[in-house]
């Protein structure tokens, strides 16, 4: 099977990236990662204001899909995940929601192995792998940093980006240009002091071009339910579009007028939290697949 190694990376998603990879429609392949920090926290004695913030978040790509063109919709399928022996955690002034509640920079490396996380000699969490960035090409004339959510994914940190969902992202450009990065260990929503637990790693994903389910922003799919992404600069603005996407789905999938839709979709479906620390905020839209004609995207 194909690996791509984290040789060739990008700092923004924009059209004007050339391919460094190229895969089949169809192809199953690998993708080794850095961490978020592009591998400058070594020990804990290294602080966040130690590190050059320009090239955090840095993605492993583009990689060119074959057969993916403008109007077309990318599925990213999530086959494995596989981390570094260790994660790290930093915290520092202004970073996440009580951010301002934090005086001195800290640093804490936090072991992996077999399934957990060691936070501490009395917590291990068990593993909640996912993939921080996640994107392809946007709209022709926008530069996005990796760092940034957008409708053409990237920094979405949704903790649903995970093994055994389906990441749809529409397709702009020839080739689609993929890329991913920012692998975490364990995540919560929000994101809220700024982190989760950041490492190194591997994803084993399958990817694959769509025709018949046109999107206009991130669409994740999973076993049971669809969730409907949207960024914006802030959460209300984000919202808003994600429960818009939301009712036009129901309307067209249902055959519901907009009343109707209106309502099923307050009836049976759940607004969500990916991440709020980020210059654009994301939410998402938990539409359930049970007791409807909603099997798939």
């Amino acid at each position: 099977m194909k690996v791509l190694s984290k040789d060739h990376v990008i700092y923004f998603f924009n059209q004007e990236n050339p391919a460094c990879y190229r895969v089949e429609d169809g192809e199953t392949f690998w993708v080794e990662t850095d961490d978020c920090y592009s591998g400058q926290i070594k020990d804990a004695s290294v602080k966040r204001p130690d590190i050059d913030i320009s090239i955090m978040d840095c993605s492993v790509g583009p990689i060119y899909i074959e057969g993916a063109m403008p109007g077309d919709t990318l599925c990213v399928e999530i086959l494995a995940i596989q981390f570094a022996p260790q994660g790290v955690m930093v915290t520092s002034k202004g970073l996440g929601v009580l951010g301002e509640r934090i005086q001195e920079p800290d640093t804490k490396i936090i072991p992996i192995r077999d399934g957990f996380a060691y936070f501490s000699d009395s917590i291990r969490l068990p593993l909640t792998p996912m993939i921080g960035v996640c994107g392809v090409a946007p709209k022709a004339g926008l530069n996005v940093h990796c760092a940034v959510p957008g409708d053409h994914g990237g920094n979405l940190d949704t903790k649903l980006v995970t093994v055994g969902s389906r990441l749809y992202l529409p397709v702009e450009q020839e080739g689609a240009g993929l890329a991913v990065g920012d692998l975490h260990a364990c995540m919560g929503d929000g994101e809220l002091s700024g982190t989760g637990i950041e490492t190194p790693g591997r994803i084993c994903i399958r990817t694959s071009v769509r025709r018949d389910c046109p999107v206009s922003r991130p669409v994740i799919e999973t076993r049971d339910a669809l969730y409907f992404l949207a960024s914006a600069p802030t959460l209300d603005e984000a919202i808003h579009t994600a429960v818009s996407d939301g009712v036009q789905f129901l309307q067209e999938k249902l055959s519901l007028s907009f009343p109707d839709a209106y309502r099923l979709l307050s009836a049976m479906c759940d607004i969500q939290i990916s991440q709020v620390v980020n210059d654009w905020k994301t939410a998402r839209l938990h539409c359930p697949k049970f007791d409807t004609k909603i099997e798939t995207l």
